[in-house]
């Protein structure tokens, strides 16, 4: 399970929190890295941080996953993105198991 949130700084404060994790395997899987560079980054196992200049980038990702690879995560990670946009330092942070 991957949890997302945004925070202030890399180890600062934690200004939200997705209600739902992102399962691995019944979501994204193994995603085609040329059509989704960004997701394609993602680790089950790893943390991966995206600052104000990839964020942009990855919503368009989110907006062109196939309709099997979406769901309720998608539209938290997308409010997690605008939060993340919303002010200065702010970094969207997806982690690992």
């Amino acid at each position: 399970m991957i949890n997302v949130r945004v925070s202030r700084e890399l180890k600062g404060e934690v200004l939200a929190r997705a209600g739902c994790g992102l399962s691995w395997e019944t979501t994204l899987g193994d995603p085609d890295r040329t059509a989704f560079p960004l997701l394609g980054a993602l680790d089950p196992h790893g943390d991966a941080v995206f600052n104000h200049r990839q964020i942009p980038a990855l919503v368009g990702e989110l907006d062109r996953l196939p309709a099997d690879c979406g769901g309720e995560w998608v539209a938290e990670v997308g409010a997690l993105c605008e939060v993340a946009l919303g002010g200065p330092h702010r970094y969207l942070l997806f982690i690992g198991d």
